[in-house]
């Protein structure tokens, strides 16, 4: 009887498992945070495959993955990860069971953002200039030696969660405070108690004023191959800086080669000790100049897969899990056939979630699926306090052209039937 083979899907949220359990059915072992597994709407998989434990203590984690492989007579052959939070411990269990996966040392340098671009400058890339600042007063020698705006955020953060933009002085002072006593209340958010970074909990960089990108992209062989690639929406709806409206599928970049962009890539990827994989990153583009802001090694997340899906056909999960079981990958050349948009919905306000009504734009001929996040009942918080519970869900959408994508974002949300009540 052939060994059952499976992938150790280590840290990844429920909606996840169940888009995986359903693409790809008995394929995977996942490895879930009790937590987040006893907070699921979605249902739980079969006893064989999931393994519930706590991520941050590795001996417990290890034994317990172990245990569960020889309980239901398994071996894993690859080992995958879609959450950042959760690469730290993939990377040592992928040691553990001597299986391809970035290495610890290459995961410290992702999740550090102050330790990749100082990489990055040193291997003569363009990223923003870049200090861990540990006081409120070094974070406003970084504004005055800098002499123009600066961003200040956690180091091991994600997204837009607690990251400011500081004109002033006075901001400055205000912002850490704000991300001082934000890391305190998250104090047991693996996302920002990742063992893997040795920085101070705060960097302060260059602000650098230009359109932002995303991208993922397959590195091999020294190589990054273009999976996707979108520009970045920001928000109309919320004055929490940096918060992502949405994101639309482009095929090239305002005044940059796409073999350049590939170059600079897998240059950056290499730098930070990645060899093999699916790497997210994001970046900005001044004058035709890449300036590198985040790579990580996994596929971007939120409502990009779905777009990914609509748009390219293509299941960025399954790929993936292909990769870590290193199956051949049918990876095409993928331009958007037409263009198309992914939506993020953001509360305007704090308070108890009465209507969020999607009926009236589900009718919408440019609406291809619409993934609802927050009921009815559900309080809602907005930034700095949450950044979470304000998303209520995603539309993926099929925009006119690229030019009028945020014009169509405005007048969905505008159509959007959302009542909060005020606590």
């Amino acid at each position: 009887m052939a060994p059952d083979r499976r992938v150790l899907v280590v840290g990844t949220t429920p909606d996840y498992i169940d888009w995986i359990r359903r693409a790809c059915p008995q394929r995977s072992v996942f490895v879930t945070d009790q937590d987040i597994r006893r907070k699921a709407r979605e249902p739980a998989p079969a006893p064989d495959e999931e393994v519930l434990c706590d991520l941050t203590d590795m001996d417990r984690l290890r034994q317990a993955v172990t245990a569960h492989l020889g309980q239901w007579h398994l071996t894993v052959n690859g080992v995958a990860c879609f959450d950042c939070e959760s690469l730290a411990p993939a990377a040592l269990l992928a040691g553990y069971f001597s299986l391809p996966f970035p290495s610890p040392e290459a995961v410290s340098n992702c999740r550090d953002k102050s330790a990749s671009k100082r990489i990055w400058l040193r291997n003569g890339l363009s990223a923003p200039r870049v200090a861990a600042v540990r006081t409120a007063d070094e974070s406003v020698a970084f504004f005055r030696q800098l002499g123009a705006d600066c961003v200040l955020k956690p180091v091991s953060g994600s997204g837009s969660e607690l990251v400011f933009c500081c004109r002033t002085e006075a901001d400055c002072r205000q912002a850490y405070a704000v991300i001082e006593e934000g890391l305190a209340r998250r104090s047991n958010n693996r996302l920002y108690s990742d063992r893997s970074v040795h920085s101070a909990p705060v960097i302060a960089e260059e602000f650098i004023r230009a359109p932002e990108f995303s991208c993922d992209f397959l590195l091999e062989n020294n190589r990054a191959r273009l999976i996707r690639l979108s520009e970045k929406l920001p928000s109309c709806t919320t004055t929490a800086f940096g918060t992502t409206m949405g994101y639309v599928l482009i095929d090239s970049l305002p005044g940059v080669d796409r073999q350049d962009l590939c170059r600079n890539l897998a240059r950056a990827a290499t730098a930070l000790g990645l060899t093999r994989g699916v790497c997210m990153t994001d970046f900005m583009v001044r004058d035709g100049q890449i300036f590198l802001l985040e790579i990580t090694p996994r596929p971007g997340g939120d409502c990009l897969p779905a777009l990914i899906r609509h748009a390219l056909g293509l299941d960025m999960l399954t790929l993936t899990l292909d990769l870590a079981q290193n199956r051949p990958l049918e990876l095409e050349s993928l331009p958007p056939v037409r263009p198309m948009a992914g939506l993020r919905v953001h509360a305007g306000q704090g308070g108890v979630l009465k209507i969020v009504d999607w009926k009236t734009i589900a009718g919408d001929p440019r609406v291809k699926e619409i993934f609802p996040l927050r009921r009815p009942g559900d309080t809602i918080r907005i930034p700095p306090d949450d950044y979470e519970s304000f998303l209520l869900g995603s539309i993926i959408f099929a925009p006119e052209s690229r030019q009028t994508a945020p014009e169509e974002c405005r007048d969905l949300l505008n159509r959007l039937n959302v009542e909060i009540e005020p606590r």
